[in-house]
């Protein structure tokens, strides 16, 4: 059966580093703390006197100073790894946590979990082909020497960095290496971990080319991983839920977040409140028990981006020039469905293409695979798509030789509404009002990625007046512009109230409005 060494490396809260080492061992598994050399000595005096009697606890032998970003993380690490693998011989896996890290499973689950795939968990990622690193240094962290820290050094560590590019001092990455790049928090094997010590022994190159890397954390075990270890024993994952927000910053899980912890597909999660002190009760006695009942519906990450989006209103950058100099042109009519449902609109636009010779379009700025014309790749992507809205509009207009044209637009799209509105040429709006009930809005949910088929009734009870109430925001934001050439449909009119509302819209005949008002099924979920 898989026995877990967890490796420590923490600096600070002894009460809260000696609750999470008792909780992680009571389920017999192992501990090896690395306690940070620039802390309280009082402090880890404190923490040794109290796990003392523990026979699952080790410390590391060696203690470093450790900063962010420094090799020091990666030999603390080191240092850890040795004392788990001396002190702990039936150890079968490593796992790499912080004191901020707690359990959401089991450790019945987490063995048998470990037990039934032979593979080590760690993101990694090819360092150069990847877009893993959002912003700040890519190549610079390895073909430059790094010998200061940058958040306490900072002006030795651009001055440093300065001289080597004038005087292009750069430097060779080992040839037989190939970098990768990913999270920090990995399990590893025991056999994976004793052949990165040996490897690291012997290949005192790589040591030195690492030691001088700017945060070889990211890099040093995920490429030493994937240079040992045959690719089909290698799951590209951490097995540590995490999140960030729009700053780089970690997401920080508090008392209420019980719940939804426990619905991820993980084993731990990062990073829990020095405060939530309920939360790390309740996570440490759920290690120590035999549940195994897990639903996994592992909606947490975009649940926080809808819930973080939601209030922003307008644009998050500002329009491009060669856009705002465009038009579509003066004798062209846009024609824009704008509905929530769009099966309702896909349905209205199938009649407009069968009852008139207006070219009609569906969902084709938010919806990848709506069939476009081959317009020389503008059309191959959403944000392609996005990008360059009105040359798009444009090459559609020209491709169908028409100065007509309907597109159908999600009521979540009021930006791109209203910048068709800035436009010259004539605009039109028709709204579909329809009603939601909680069939839909579950369906909804699941189809945006909020939910999934395992997600509890609670978590639902929890979300659907959430979505309800962002679904009648859009509509009234829509209202509230006050769009000339406005036209609505409604689920609850009459044929012909909707048939005059078409006719306004498509400028057609009121036999041809009354017969898509008259469209089968139209409102039909």
């Amino acid at each position: 059966m898989a026995r877990v060494a967890f490796i420590l490396l923490c600096h600070k809260n002894p009460a809260a580093i000696i609750q999470q080492a008792e909780q992680l061992t009571a389920a017999g598994d192992y501990i090896a703390i690395h306690f940070d050399a620039s802390a309280s000595a009082q402090d880890f005096r404190e923490i040794e006197a109290a796990l003392a009697g523990n026979e699952n606890v080790a410390f590391a032998k060696r203690r470093v100073k450790c900063g962010w970003g420094e090799w020091s993380l990666v030999q603390a690490t080191l240092h850890a790894v040795e004392a788990a693998v001396s002190a702990f011989p039936r150890a079968t896996h490593f796992y790499m946590v912080s004191g901020d890290c707690m359990p959401i499973k089991s450790a019945k689950f987490a063995h048998d979990l470990l037990d039934a795939n032979d593979v080590d968990y760690i993101e990694s990622h090819d360092f150069f082909d990847s877009n893993w690193i959002k912003t700040g240094f890519r190549e610079e962290r390895l073909v430059y020497r790094h010998f200061f820290n940058e958040r306490t050094q900072k002006r030795r560590f651009y001055t440093a960095l300065e001289l080597q590019k004038r005087f292009k001092m750069t430097r060779k990455i080992p040839e037989d290496l190939q970098i990768m790049i990913g999270s920090q928090w990995w399990c590893l094997r025991r056999q994976t971990i004793e052949a990165i010590l040996e490897f690291a022994y012997a290949r005192r190159d790589v040591m030195r080319f690492f030691r001088t890397t700017w945060i070889p954390d990211e890099t040093f075990f995920q490429t030493l991983v994937r240079h040992l270890v045959p690719a089909r024993e290698i799951e590209n994952r951490t097995l540590t839920f995490l999140m960030f927000t729009d700053y780089g910053m970690p997401v920080t899980f508090y008392n209420d977040h019980y719940e939804l912890l426990l619905g991820q597909g993980s084993l731990f999660a990062r990073k829990i409140s020095p405060e939530a002190e309920d939360l790390r009760g309740r996570l440490g006695t759920l290690y120590a028990s035999d549940r195994t009942d897990f639903v996994i519906s592992d909606e947490g990450r975009s649940l926080f981006q809808f819930l973080t989006g939601r209030g922003r209103v307008g644009r998050r950058f500002a329009p491009r020039l060669w856009e705002n100099e465009t038009t579509l042109g003066r004798s062209r009519e846009l024609m824009i469905i704008a509905c929530k449902k769009w099966h309702v609109a896909k349905r209205l636009v199938a009649a407009i293409q069968h009852h008139t010779n207006v070219p009609a379009l569906e969902y084709l700025f938010n919806e990848d695979e709506t069939p476009l014309p081959d317009l020389g790749g503008i059309e191959t992507s959403l944000q392609k798509r996005g990008r360059h809205r009105r040359a798009l509009m444009r090459l559609l207009f020209d491709h169908f030789d028409s100065d007509r044209l309907v597109i159908c637009l999600d009521t979540s799209s009021l930006d791109l509404i209203t910048d068709f509105y800035t436009d010259r040429a004539t605009v039109r709006l028709l709204e579909i009002e329809c009603g939601f009930d909680d069939d839909y809005l579950i369906g909804h949910a699941m189809r945006v990625g909020l939910a999934g088929p395992q997600t509890s009734e609670a978590t639902f009870a929890r979300l659907l007046p959430t979505i309800r109430h962002d679904m009648v925001y859009e509509r009234e934001a829509i209202r509230d512009a006050q769009f000339v050439n406005a036209s609505r449909i409604k689920e609850t009119a009459t044929a012909d109230e909707n048939a005059s509302a078409l006719a306004q819209f498509l400028s057609v005949s009121p036999d041809v409005a009354r017969t898509l008002a008259d469209t089968p099924h139209l409102f039909v979920d």
